[in-house]
């Protein structure tokens, strides 16, 4: 680890990294959080004197976390979202610098282009300018010092987003969903959980959620479901084709969604997605953005599975028949782009074939490959 960083944050680095190898921490959600929380950790304590050195080690840290578990696609998405952020408010912050003495002036064309500012980040920002503006040759932490505040804001606005995506991919829950309607899920995704609840305060529907074998997920949503007033029935993963023809929309969340609009999902989500278009059912996905992965998983996607314990498919007990076969668990299966209509994300709702241009918007090319 660079001597640039302290030791606690070196710490706190080595820890989330041994967790992640260990399946301490699963989940898109969850390995987001904590890489954030690291982040912020390693660029509170870091010393630098130019914007390069702080990029140079946040990648390294980057690539640290992602090597430690590569099927947890969003902790290099956060990777990349932070350093993303940071060079977008240096860039504010160093231009304000060097407009500092014409900065005040301010017209109405300017307010509303920009929309409504917000009071704190500007606050924020100005003090940065100043200090960019104003570097100490005697003291080497200065730049630092002067920047810490905007790079906090940049690493804050990420979590945020991670914090409040479930209310903003559910604030349209009611526009997807329609009265006497029904839903079919697969799994317990916590997104789309908090979309049919949304949802359930406006219309009366009926939710079939699918078991989810050999996880049996869908009983912990199932439950939850019903628990919220809402019309739920329980079925087996064998009966998806069956009663698909009765089903209006599948609703489902992903682990990953790639470049090619394609997706990583619990496994079964593929057996459900399949089944709708036979039938042309429309398949949505309700995901956060952070999610969103700059990787083209087009001819491999066997592969790139993660892949569970075998003996929850077969058990050990089975002697003669285990020596003689091998039990795959995918934990995930991998869903084309063709077979998805939409992805209702925290930031509105896209078709397939422009997750491409979203992934280019929310990182910067040189982060692909951490």
């Amino acid at each position: 680890m660079s001597s640039e960083h302290s030791v606690p944050a070196a710490r706190a680095v080595e820890n989330l990294a041994a967790k992640l190898r260990r399946r301490q921490v699963v989940g898109s959600r969850e390995a987001a959080l904590e890489t954030v929380l690291v982040l912020r950790q390693v660029v509170a304590k870091a010393r630098f004197s130019n914007i390069d050195q702080l990029v140079s080690l946040l990648r390294e840290v980057g690539k640290r976390l992602a090597e430690a578990q590569p099927k947890e696609h969003t902790v290099g998405n956060v990777v990349r979202k932070v350093l993303h952020n940071i060079r977008e408010e240096y860039n504010t912050a160093a231009k304000g610098a060097a407009t500092a003495p014409t900065r005040n002036v301010f017209s109405i064309s300017k307010f509303v282009l920009q929309g409504q500012p917000r009071k704190q980040i500007v606050a924020q920002k100005s003090e940065a300018t100043i200090s960019l503006k104003e570097d100490d040759p005697d003291d080497p932490d200065s730049f630092a010092k002067g920047l810490k505040p905007v790079l906090m804001e940049a690493i804050q606005d990420v979590l945020d987003e991670l914090e409040t995506v479930y209310d903003n991919v559910s604030k349209t829950a009611k526009d997807h969903i329609h009265s006497d309607e029904i839903i079919l899920t697969i799994g317990h995704s916590k997104t789309v959980e908090a979309f049919l609840k949304s949802a359930g305060h406006y219309r009366n529907y009926t939710v079939i959620v699918a078991e989810t074998g050999p996880s049996y997920s869908g009983h912990e949503m199932a439950t939850s479901l019903s628990n919220a007033g809402i019309s739920t029935f329980l079925v087996p993963d064998s009966s998806i084709y069956a009663i698909m023809s009765r089903v209006n929309k599948v609703i489902i969340g992903a682990h990953a969604i790639l470049a090619n609009g394609g997706m990583f999902a619990i496994t079964g989500t593929l057996l459900a997605a399949t089944a709708a278009r036979a039938h042309s059912t429309p398949v949505v996905v309700c995901t956060g953005q952070f999610k969103l992965t700059p990787a083209w998983n087009l001819y491999h996607e066997y592969g790139a599975l993660d892949f569970a314990d075998p003996s929850s498919v077969l058990g050990y007990e089975e002697g003669p028949l285990v020596d003689k076969v091998d039990v795959i668990n995918p934990y995930y299966d991998y869903v084309g782009p063709e077979l998805v209509d939409v992805f209702i994300t925290n930031d509105g709702d896209h078709p397939p074939s422009s997750i491409y241009r979203l992934v280019k918007e929310s990182y910067d090319d040189e982060d692909q490959h951490l």
